[in-house]
């Protein structure tokens, strides 16, 4: 007879407090052909501004089980401190809180129950997850095996004329070390954004509180963002793969095959 908890442990898995920050939360697909003495690949899958963990968990089931891979989908909830806050987690700290340091604390958790590589890991975030996967990048580029920035509505350049979020002006002073240029280097990084992602409500918004002036010269659009990101990392010697997905307005769903073709090309040549 399977003990509840073992059966809970395979599949899509009930959704965990993080031990290190119990407000914060994760799930996981953990597939069947995963053994105890494995060392499976761990794919991080980052929500955006509308929590949809769960929703993307479920969209990478079936590349979970073709590559035997953990995915895990991290929950940062909206509200914290501020119960009007939505943006949390995209700047890296808020509040007190590390976000890149809880979704690392969040990894060590899932190490010690499953049988996963967690030294390095994939990681895709989507809009408000592509934002905060490039700036997780630029603080633990060494823990990542691939990166996947997937239509940040705000990008933060590798420029140190640059105030934080904008660019890198005062990044040490801030986060307590400075930036491995040489170490991002190492990183192969997919940058992918829809043909169609072209409206501009939520990202030409001044005035509110994900806002900063300076944000207007990067682009109007998220593709026009995205490519200014493309030229700023290309004239750092970053390894970059751009994709534009053909008839894609701003839908994370509708690049996830895009996302997980890359992906599969990085675990297959790592295998």
């Amino acid at each position: 007879m399977t003990h509840t908890s073992t059966f809970y442990q395979r599949g899509s898995t009930p959704i965990f407090a993080s031990q290190a920050d119990p407000r914060l939360h994760y799930c996981l697909y953990v597939p069947a052909n995963v053994a105890p003495e494995d060392k499976a690949p761990l794919v991080v899958i980052q929500h955006g501004t509308a929590r949809s963990a769960t929703k993307y968990r479920d969209e990478w089931k079936q590349f979970s089980e073709d590559h035997g891979v953990v995915i895990l989908t991290p929950i940062f909830p909206a509200g914290l401190v501020d119960p009007t806050d939505l943006h949390n987690f995209k700047f890296i700290e808020y509040e007190g809180i590390r976000f890149d340091h809880m979704l690392l604390a969040i990894i060590d958790e899932v190490a010690e129950r499953y049988p996963v590589e967690s030294a390095q890991f994939y990681l895709h975030g989507f809009s408000g997850g592509g934002q905060f996967v490039h700036r997780f990048f630029y603080l633990h580029p060494e823990r990542l095996a691939g990166l996947s920035i997937g239509a940040p509505g705000r990008i933060t350049e590798l420029d140190d004329s640059l105030d934080w979020w904008l660019g890198t002006k005062g990044f040490e002073q801030r986060f307590g070390q400075a930036i491995d240029v040489p170490a991002l280097r190492k990183v192969p990084i997919q940058m992918v954004v829809g043909s169609e992602d072209t409206e501009t409500w939520e990202i030409m918004n001044r005035g509110e509180s994900n806002w900063m002036d300076g944000a207007e010269k990067t682009g109007t659009t998220r593709i026009e963002r995205l490519r200014t990101l493309e030229r700023n990392y290309l004239a750092h010697g970053l390894d970059v793969t751009f994709d534009i997905v053909e008839g894609v307005a701003h839908s994370g769903r509708s690049v996830t095959p895009v996302v997980a073709r890359y992906f599969a090309g990085l675990i297959d040549t790592s295998a």
